[in-house]
Protein backbone atom coordinates (compact mmCIF):
# COMPACT_ATOMS: atom_id res chain seq x y z
CA UNK A 1 0.00 0.00 0.00
CA UNK A 2 1.63 3.45 -0.94
CA UNK A 3 0.13 6.85 -0.28
CA UNK A 4 0.00 7.46 -4.65
CA UNK A 5 -3.03 4.78 -4.76
CA UNK A 6 -5.51 7.21 -3.27
CA UNK A 7 -4.47 9.88 -5.60
CA UNK A 8 -6.55 11.63 -8.09
CA UNK A 9 -6.84 14.81 -10.12
CA UNK A 10 -9.28 17.36 -9.25
CA UNK A 11 -10.29 20.60 -11.24
CA UNK A 12 -10.07 23.60 -8.83
CA UNK A 13 -13.56 24.52 -10.22
CA UNK A 14 -15.10 21.53 -8.89
CA UNK A 15 -14.16 22.52 -5.09
CA UNK A 16 -17.72 23.73 -3.99
CA UNK A 17 -16.87 27.01 -2.37
CA UNK A 18 -20.32 27.98 -1.21
CA UNK A 19 -23.23 25.53 0.50
CA UNK A 20 -26.28 24.41 -1.40
CA UNK A 21 -29.73 25.64 -0.75
CA UNK A 22 -31.56 24.22 0.46
CA UNK A 23 -29.19 22.21 2.49
CA UNK A 24 -30.85 19.01 0.85
CA UNK A 25 -30.79 19.84 -2.91
CA UNK A 26 -27.35 19.05 -3.48
CA UNK A 27 -27.02 15.66 -5.27
CA UNK A 28 -26.30 12.22 -4.19
CA UNK A 29 -23.99 9.36 -5.50
CA UNK A 30 -25.52 5.94 -4.73
CA UNK A 31 -22.93 3.08 -4.76
CA UNK A 32 -23.85 0.05 -4.14
CA UNK A 33 -21.00 -2.61 -3.58
CA UNK A 34 -22.59 -5.52 -3.90
CA UNK A 35 -23.68 -5.16 -7.44
CA UNK A 36 -21.25 -2.47 -8.34
CA UNK A 37 -24.15 0.22 -9.50
CA UNK A 38 -23.69 3.89 -9.26
CA UNK A 39 -26.84 5.86 -9.28
CA UNK A 40 -27.10 9.79 -9.29
CA UNK A 41 -29.98 11.33 -7.37
CA UNK A 42 -30.51 14.33 -4.93
CA UNK A 43 -30.25 14.24 -1.17
CA UNK A 44 -33.67 14.84 -0.23
CA UNK A 45 -34.36 11.50 -2.20
CA UNK A 46 -32.30 9.43 0.76
CA UNK A 47 -35.73 8.59 2.09
CA UNK A 48 -35.88 6.36 -0.87
CA UNK A 49 -32.55 3.88 0.17
CA UNK A 50 -33.89 3.60 3.97
CA UNK A 51 -36.13 1.51 5.30
CA UNK A 52 -38.53 1.39 8.72
CA UNK A 53 -36.01 0.21 11.29
CA UNK A 54 -33.15 1.26 10.10
CA UNK A 55 -31.12 3.88 11.99
CA UNK A 56 -28.80 6.92 11.13
CA UNK A 57 -25.86 7.53 13.20
CA UNK A 58 -25.76 11.51 13.78
CA UNK A 59 -22.26 12.97 14.87
CA UNK A 60 -23.60 16.23 16.92
CA UNK A 61 -20.53 17.48 17.91
CA UNK A 62 -20.51 21.69 17.35
CA UNK A 63 -17.79 23.49 15.64
CA UNK A 64 -15.73 25.75 18.46
CA UNK A 65 -14.84 29.19 16.89
CA UNK A 66 -11.08 27.78 16.66
CA UNK A 67 -9.63 30.83 14.87
CA UNK A 68 -7.59 33.28 17.30
CA UNK A 69 -6.15 36.31 15.30
CA UNK A 70 -3.17 38.80 17.07
CA UNK A 71 0.52 39.89 17.46
CA UNK A 72 3.68 38.91 19.23
CA UNK A 73 3.78 40.59 22.56
CA UNK A 74 7.68 40.67 21.87
CA UNK A 75 7.51 42.28 18.36
CA UNK A 76 3.99 42.80 17.23
CA UNK A 77 3.98 41.05 14.56
CA UNK A 78 0.46 39.61 13.44
CA UNK A 79 -0.06 36.14 14.38
CA UNK A 80 -2.61 33.04 14.36
CA UNK A 81 -4.02 30.49 16.57
CA UNK A 82 -5.73 27.34 15.44
CA UNK A 83 -6.96 25.44 18.39
CA UNK A 84 -7.08 21.64 18.55
CA UNK A 85 -8.53 20.39 21.33
CA UNK A 86 -8.79 21.54 25.35
CA UNK A 87 -6.22 19.13 27.32
CA UNK A 88 -6.94 21.25 30.74
CA UNK A 89 -8.19 24.44 32.20
CA UNK A 90 -6.88 27.68 29.74
CA UNK A 91 -4.32 24.73 28.56
CA UNK A 92 -4.75 23.59 24.77
CA UNK A 93 -3.07 22.18 21.87
CA UNK A 94 -2.87 24.29 18.87
CA UNK A 95 -1.49 24.95 15.40
CA UNK A 96 0.09 28.57 15.16
CA UNK A 97 0.83 30.76 11.89
CA UNK A 98 3.29 31.73 10.97
CA UNK A 99 4.80 28.87 13.60
CA UNK A 100 8.55 28.03 13.42
CA UNK A 101 9.48 30.72 14.74
CA UNK A 102 7.04 30.81 17.32
CA UNK A 103 9.02 28.85 19.92
CA UNK A 104 7.97 27.84 24.01
CA UNK A 105 7.80 31.52 25.79
CA UNK A 106 6.71 33.49 23.13
CA UNK A 107 3.15 34.98 24.29
CA UNK A 108 0.34 36.36 21.90
CA UNK A 109 -2.00 38.97 22.60
CA UNK A 110 -5.32 38.48 21.24
CA UNK A 111 -7.57 41.64 21.88
CA UNK A 112 -11.58 41.65 21.42
CA UNK A 113 -12.51 41.73 17.33
CA UNK A 114 -16.05 43.03 17.94
CA UNK A 115 -15.55 45.76 20.90
CA UNK A 116 -13.25 48.63 21.88
CA UNK A 117 -13.03 48.10 25.80
CA UNK A 118 -9.48 47.01 25.60
CA UNK A 119 -10.60 43.25 26.33
CA UNK A 120 -7.42 41.02 25.67
CA UNK A 121 -5.89 37.49 26.49
CA UNK A 122 -2.71 36.45 26.61
CA UNK A 123 -1.88 32.97 24.83
CA UNK A 124 1.79 31.68 25.52
CA UNK A 125 3.11 28.65 23.72
CA UNK A 126 4.71 26.46 26.97
CA UNK A 127 5.82 23.73 24.90
CA UNK A 128 6.53 22.61 21.28
CA UNK A 129 5.68 19.45 19.81
CA UNK A 130 7.27 17.08 17.31
CA UNK A 131 4.51 17.22 14.90
CA UNK A 132 4.39 21.08 14.79
CA UNK A 133 1.55 21.51 17.33
CA UNK A 134 1.91 23.77 20.05
CA UNK A 135 0.71 23.69 24.11
CA UNK A 136 -0.57 26.82 24.77
CA UNK A 137 -1.62 28.71 27.95
CA UNK A 138 -4.30 31.15 27.96
CA UNK A 139 -4.59 33.69 30.63
CA UNK A 140 -8.43 33.56 30.14
CA UNK A 141 -10.25 31.13 28.21
CA UNK A 142 -13.88 32.81 28.84
CA UNK A 143 -13.29 35.00 26.41
CA UNK A 144 -11.74 32.19 23.33
CA UNK A 145 -15.86 31.50 22.36
CA UNK A 146 -16.30 35.91 22.02
CA UNK A 147 -12.52 36.23 20.48
CA UNK A 148 -12.39 33.36 17.94
CA UNK A 149 -13.78 33.07 14.00
CA UNK A 150 -15.27 29.55 12.93
CA UNK A 151 -12.32 28.04 10.71
CA UNK A 152 -13.21 26.95 7.37
CA UNK A 153 -11.21 24.48 5.44
CA UNK A 154 -7.93 26.55 3.56
CA UNK A 155 -9.36 25.14 0.31
CA UNK A 156 -12.70 27.54 0.69
CA UNK A 157 -11.63 30.92 -0.12
CA UNK A 158 -15.35 32.37 -0.29
CA UNK A 159 -16.95 34.08 3.38
CA UNK A 160 -19.38 32.68 4.72
CA UNK A 161 -22.26 34.76 5.62
CA UNK A 162 -23.41 33.06 8.26
CA UNK A 163 -20.93 30.60 10.19
CA UNK A 164 -24.13 28.55 11.36
CA UNK A 165 -24.13 27.09 7.74
CA UNK A 166 -21.10 25.91 8.44
CA UNK A 167 -22.82 23.68 11.74
CA UNK A 168 -25.07 20.85 11.26
CA UNK A 169 -28.33 21.56 12.12
CA UNK A 170 -28.59 18.91 15.20
CA UNK A 171 -25.12 20.84 16.40
CA UNK A 172 -24.92 20.40 20.11
CA UNK A 173 -22.01 19.42 22.27
CA UNK A 174 -19.25 21.92 21.72
CA UNK A 175 -15.90 20.99 20.81
CA UNK A 176 -14.90 20.47 16.98
CA UNK A 177 -12.30 22.30 14.91
CA UNK A 178 -14.37 21.31 11.68
CA UNK A 179 -17.51 20.73 10.90
CA UNK A 180 -18.70 16.95 10.17
CA UNK A 181 -19.75 17.77 6.64
CA UNK A 182 -21.71 14.76 5.76
CA UNK A 183 -24.19 15.89 7.97
CA UNK A 184 -24.80 19.45 6.64
CA UNK A 185 -26.96 18.18 3.84
CA UNK A 186 -29.63 17.21 6.46
CA UNK A 187 -33.05 19.79 6.82
CA UNK A 188 -34.87 19.50 8.79
CA UNK A 189 -37.84 18.44 6.19
CA UNK A 190 -36.17 15.71 5.89
CA UNK A 191 -35.12 14.53 9.27
CA UNK A 192 -39.35 15.10 9.73
CA UNK A 193 -39.66 12.35 6.61
CA UNK A 194 -37.03 9.77 7.51
CA UNK A 195 -38.35 9.67 10.79
CA UNK A 196 -42.50 9.38 9.61
CA UNK A 197 -40.55 6.35 7.61
CA UNK A 198 -39.93 4.66 10.70
CA UNK A 199 -35.95 5.45 10.15
CA UNK A 200 -34.33 5.93 13.68
CA UNK A 201 -32.16 8.86 15.02
CA UNK A 202 -29.40 8.00 16.99
CA UNK A 203 -26.63 10.66 18.07
CA UNK A 204 -23.36 10.36 19.41
CA UNK A 205 -19.86 12.68 19.81
CA UNK A 206 -16.89 12.82 18.08
CA UNK A 207 -14.66 15.95 18.08
CA UNK A 208 -12.92 16.26 14.87
CA UNK A 209 -9.42 17.56 15.40
CA UNK A 210 -6.23 18.09 13.86
CA UNK A 211 -6.75 15.64 10.80
CA UNK A 212 -9.03 16.73 9.24
CA UNK A 213 -6.45 19.93 8.53
CA UNK A 214 -3.32 17.49 8.16
CA UNK A 215 -2.07 15.78 5.14
CA UNK A 216 -0.34 11.84 5.11
CA UNK A 217 3.39 12.66 4.57
CA UNK A 218 4.73 9.41 4.83
CA UNK A 219 4.92 7.00 1.60
CA UNK A 220 3.48 3.75 3.34
CA UNK A 221 0.05 5.01 5.07
CA UNK A 222 -0.02 2.68 7.73
CA UNK A 223 3.26 4.78 9.43
CA UNK A 224 1.09 7.74 9.22
CA UNK A 225 0.18 8.86 13.32
CA UNK A 226 -3.63 9.54 13.75
CA UNK A 227 -4.39 11.98 16.32
CA UNK A 228 -6.55 10.88 19.01
CA UNK A 229 -10.37 12.69 18.94
CA UNK A 230 -12.19 12.78 22.05
CA UNK A 231 -16.03 10.87 21.62
CA UNK A 232 -18.49 9.66 23.83
CA UNK A 233 -21.47 7.32 22.68
CA UNK A 234 -24.33 6.88 25.18
CA UNK A 235 -26.23 3.59 26.52
CA UNK A 236 -29.00 5.13 24.65
CA UNK A 237 -27.53 4.91 21.44
CA UNK A 238 -25.99 1.78 22.14
CA UNK A 239 -29.05 0.03 22.94
CA UNK A 240 -30.76 1.18 19.71
CA UNK A 241 -27.75 0.38 17.46
CA UNK A 242 -27.78 -3.33 19.40
CA UNK A 243 -31.14 -3.90 18.59
CA UNK A 244 -31.07 -2.83 15.13
CA UNK A 245 -27.97 -4.88 14.67
CA UNK A 246 -30.06 -7.79 16.21
CA UNK A 247 -33.12 -7.37 13.97
CA UNK A 248 -31.01 -7.06 10.61
CA UNK A 249 -32.01 -3.35 10.46
CA UNK A 250 -29.25 -1.35 8.61
CA UNK A 251 -26.82 0.88 10.83
CA UNK A 252 -26.40 4.27 8.52
CA UNK A 253 -23.36 6.21 10.03
CA UNK A 254 -23.73 9.84 8.61
CA UNK A 255 -20.02 10.78 8.30
CA UNK A 256 -16.42 9.15 8.56
CA UNK A 257 -16.49 10.94 12.33
CA UNK A 258 -19.26 8.40 12.66
CA UNK A 259 -18.09 5.54 11.26
CA UNK A 260 -14.64 6.05 13.80
CA UNK A 261 -16.18 6.03 16.84
CA UNK A 262 -19.05 3.64 16.11
CA UNK A 263 -16.76 0.99 15.20
CA UNK A 264 -14.41 1.83 18.17
CA UNK A 265 -16.94 1.11 20.38
CA UNK A 266 -17.96 -2.12 18.77
CA UNK A 267 -16.20 -5.28 20.12
CA UNK A 268 -17.19 -8.53 18.22
CA UNK A 269 -20.35 -6.98 16.45
CA UNK A 270 -21.51 -5.59 19.76
CA UNK A 271 -21.42 -2.05 20.48
CA UNK A 272 -21.52 -0.89 23.85
CA UNK A 273 -21.31 2.62 25.54
CA UNK A 274 -18.36 4.63 25.24
CA UNK A 275 -16.64 7.49 26.31
CA UNK A 276 -12.96 8.71 26.05
CA UNK A 277 -10.48 9.07 22.98
CA UNK A 278 -10.39 7.56 19.52
CA UNK A 279 -7.42 6.66 17.73
CA UNK A 280 -8.48 4.11 15.30
CA UNK A 281 -7.40 4.27 11.57
CA UNK A 282 -9.37 3.00 9.41
CA UNK A 283 -7.34 1.71 6.33
CA UNK A 284 -8.09 -0.99 3.24
CA UNK A 285 -8.46 -4.58 4.91
CA UNK A 286 -10.08 -3.41 8.00
CA UNK A 287 -12.69 -5.72 9.08
CA UNK A 288 -15.94 -3.26 9.55
CA UNK A 289 -17.86 -4.39 12.57
CA UNK A 290 -21.39 -2.38 12.67
CA UNK A 291 -21.50 -0.08 9.92
CA UNK A 292 -23.62 -1.62 7.43
CA UNK A 293 -23.94 1.74 5.47
CA UNK A 294 -22.56 5.16 5.47
CA UNK A 295 -22.94 8.64 3.74
CA UNK A 296 -20.12 11.10 3.10
CA UNK A 297 -18.81 13.97 1.25
CA UNK A 298 -15.93 13.22 -1.52
CA UNK A 299 -12.54 13.56 0.09
CA UNK A 300 -9.22 15.01 -0.51
CA UNK A 301 -6.72 13.37 -2.34
CA UNK A 302 -4.35 11.33 -0.26
CA UNK A 303 -6.09 12.01 2.94
CA UNK A 304 -6.99 9.88 5.46
CA UNK A 305 -11.36 9.69 4.99
CA UNK A 306 -10.56 9.11 1.18
CA UNK A 307 -8.77 5.86 3.01
CA UNK A 308 -11.26 4.77 5.37
CA UNK A 309 -14.14 5.29 2.06
CA UNK A 310 -11.56 2.86 0.36
CA UNK A 311 -11.45 0.79 2.99
CA UNK A 312 -15.34 0.47 3.07
CA UNK A 313 -16.14 -0.14 -0.30
CA UNK A 314 -12.81 -0.87 -2.30
CA UNK A 315 -10.36 1.74 -3.70
CA UNK A 316 -11.14 0.88 -7.42
CA UNK A 317 -14.50 1.38 -6.91
CA UNK A 318 -14.24 4.47 -4.96
CA UNK A 319 -11.74 6.25 -7.56
CA UNK A 320 -14.30 5.00 -10.26
CA UNK A 321 -16.95 6.69 -8.30
CA UNK A 322 -14.91 10.15 -7.78
CA UNK A 323 -14.36 9.99 -11.73
CA UNK A 324 -17.40 9.58 -12.85
CA UNK A 325 -18.34 12.24 -10.14
CA UNK A 326 -15.97 14.51 -11.69
CA UNK A 327 -16.91 14.00 -15.28
CA UNK A 328 -20.31 14.92 -14.23
CA UNK A 329 -19.99 17.98 -12.39
CA UNK A 330 -20.43 16.54 -8.46
CA UNK A 331 -18.99 19.44 -5.98
CA UNK A 332 -16.46 18.54 -3.89
CA UNK A 333 -15.31 18.32 -0.08
CA UNK A 334 -16.98 20.52 2.53
CA UNK A 335 -20.10 22.23 1.09
CA UNK A 336 -19.73 19.80 -2.10
CA UNK A 337 -21.98 16.95 -3.05
CA UNK A 338 -23.10 13.67 -0.68
CA UNK A 339 -22.30 9.77 -1.43
CA UNK A 340 -24.15 7.36 -0.32
CA UNK A 341 -22.25 3.54 0.08
CA UNK A 342 -24.00 0.88 0.61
Amino acid sequence: MNISDFDYHLPPELIAQTPVEPRDHSRLMTLNRASGSIGHHYFHELTDYLCSGDTLVFNNSRVIPARLSGQRSDSGAKAEILLLRRLDSCIWEALVRPGKKVTTGVKIDIPSRVTDDGRVIVAEVIEQGDDGTRIIRFSDESLLEELGETPLPPYIHVPLIESERYQTIYAKTKGSVAAPTAGLHFAPELLNKLEQKGVKLAFVTLHIGLDSFRPVRVNDPSHHPIHKEYGELSTETADLLGKANRDGRKIVAVGTSTVRLIEAAAQDSTIRPFSGWVDLFILPDYKFRITDAMITNFHLPRSTLLMLVSAFAGKDFILHAYEQAKNLGYRFYSFGDAMLIR
